[in-house]
């Protein structure tokens, strides 16, 4: 039972590190692009650290579209978390009504038709 939701942490975790390597930078734009580049590949390999394992566990549990369909709900929140907390940017309704369309097309995913 509990390893039904491993795959669902170690996605949250590589996800965090996947939000860094993307969008952390932006707080350093007087930065190099080539060491920012470089950073954030570093930053990458811990993502790939804890996806790929996500992934090999989660499909025994779930089919990969299930795991896509997580991975994206997932990277939503952290990114909202992120881009909040971290980026001092603010979520506008808009994109919390398209964060909650793409959020509905979970339910379509999932449901057993």
């Amino acid at each position: 039972m509990i390893r039904q939701f491993l795959p669902i942490i170690l996605l949250t975790i590589s996800n965090v590190f996947m939000t860094f390597a993307w969008y952390g930078h932006l707080k350093f734009k007087s930065t190099a692009l080539w060491v920012v580049i470089l950073v954030s590949w570093g930053i990458a390999l811990f993502e790939y650290c804890f996806q790929v394992p996500a992934n090999r566990i989660g499909h025994d549990y779930y089919d990969a579209a299930h795991l896509k369909t997580m991975q994206e709900v997932i990277t939503l929140v952290v990114f909202s978390f992120f881009s909040v907390f971290y980026l001092k940017e603010q979520l506008k309704w808009n994109y919390l009504v398209g964060f909650a369309l793409i959020i509905l097309a979970v339910f379509f995913i999932f449901k057993k038709w």
